[in-house]
């Protein structure tokens, strides 16, 4: 039996109050809904688009069974939720996705077991609970290598390179204590990602395959189209596809990859929630991330994500406020580029504060035009920080 989509007028609930909440939440109210959000924080960028939020910790079941109860629908704007939380709030509301694929995706090992599982392809990787197992898998996988928490890991935090016997009980002491993740060192070509939704009824739409370069492990730029071939790109999104649909998600999930110098491609992580590489859809596709996860957890027909002209986006980070306030006013001057602001209190170092998203005839003027935008905004001591 087809389920009663949630139509307008509805009240959505997010668990979490960062960025991707705000955008979900405007995406939202864009469509007549009412948003509900629940954090342990206060004025948060979510919050300040939001009907009502709730300031609370997540440990408190109880708090999130009564937000839960007063909400159509409960969807997330970040995976470390903790599972309880979305089993509490399942008890009320249906959570989408659900709390099984968050579940899953939250903690690297059993991520990368269920990948494995599902035959998809991942970075050699052995599990390590304390420094003698990290020592015997470094043996068998040799130097260099990447020591990850196995949990709650984001933005490059809970990582540590280890390029040498001597350098194994400091990563030790910086990543654990346990459990965590060994990963080979992979020499790749770039990284890409796709952004996909699945429906209640299970139907697919995806983003094509997004280009994106990190500078100190956290995004820095993001294109698409990617410049990549028509086949790898095709892979990977039939392996999207597939993590979709063994996950059951309804909503967004993005799959990060290594593409490998011969085209081949290693699944990197997953996020079951829109993501920093989809921001460029609000301004470059017909159906933004945010619009189509609102579509897909209220059970509506998925958005086209037609992509209308190449885009590029620039994610800006806490650093840039070192001198002060950023001329906004420079970062607008080209009519291609939109700036996007995510309303935080304070800045600091590798924060994500807001966006510049340009558009263009190709990637290349794209990705020119977000760094003369970047450069003018900050000065040009920056010009050099987008070097795709």
């Amino acid at each position: 039996m087809r389920e009663k989509p949630i139509l307008p007028g509805a009240t959505i609930g997010v668990l979490g109050s960062g960025q991707l909440g705000r955008m979900f939440a405007i995406a939202a109210r864009r469509m007549g809904y009412r948003v509900h959000t629940f954090s342990p924080d206060f004025d948060t960028p979510t919050g300040q688009v939001s009907d009502l939020e709730i300031a609370a910790s997540y440990d408190d079941l109880d708090a999130v069974r009564q937000f839960a109860r007063g909400v159509d629908v409960v969807t997330f704007e970040f995976e470390n939720v903790p599972a309880p939380t979305a089993a509490a709030a399942a008890e009320a509301a249906p959570v989408r996705p659900a709390g099984s694929a968050l579940h899953t995706t939250q903690h690297r090992l059993r991520e990368k077991t269920f990948l494995t599982a599902a035959g998809l392809p991942v970075t050699p990787y052995a599990p390590v609970y304390n420094v003698d197992e990290l020592k015997a898998a470094l043996k068998i996988q040799g130097y260099p290598a990447i020591l990850k928490s196995a949990d709650f890991g984001y933005d490059g935090k809970g990582q540590c390179l280890i390029d040498s016997p001597e350098s194994i009980e400091a990563a030790w002491v910086a990543v654990g204590p346990s459990p965590a993740v060994l990963e080979s060192f992979v020499d790749f070509e770039r990284e890409v990602s796709v952004v996909a939704a699945r429906g209640v009824d299970g139907s697919f739409v995806h983003y094509g395959v997004i280009e994106n370069d990190h500078r100190n492990r956290i995004l820095d730029v993001s294109l698409a189209p990617a410049r990549i071939s028509a086949k790898t790109a095709g892979d990977a999104v039939e392996m999207a596809r597939t993590v979709l649909t063994k996950l059951e998600i309804t909503g967004v999930l993005c799959v990060e990859f290594f593409v490998a110098r011969d085209g081949s491609l290693l699944i990197n992580e997953l996020a079951p929630r829109p993501h920093n590489s989809g921001h460029l859809t609000v301004d470059a596709c017909v159906t933004s991330q945010f619009e189509q996860q609102l579509r897909a957890v209220c059970g509506l027909p998925l958005g086209s994500t037609e992509l209308l002209c190449p885009a590029a986006m620039a994610n800006l980070l806490g650093d840039l406020w070192d001198q002060g306030e950023p001329d906004w006013a420079a970062a607008c001057a080209s009519p291609a580029v939109k700036l996007h602001l995510y309303g935080k209190l304070s800045a600091r170092p590798g924060r994500k504060m807001g966006h510049l998203t340009a558009l263009g005839k190709n990637v290349e003027e794209t990705v020119r035009e977000a760094r003369i935008s970047l450069a003018g905004c900050v000065g040009s001591a920056n010009e050099n920080r987008t070097r795709i």
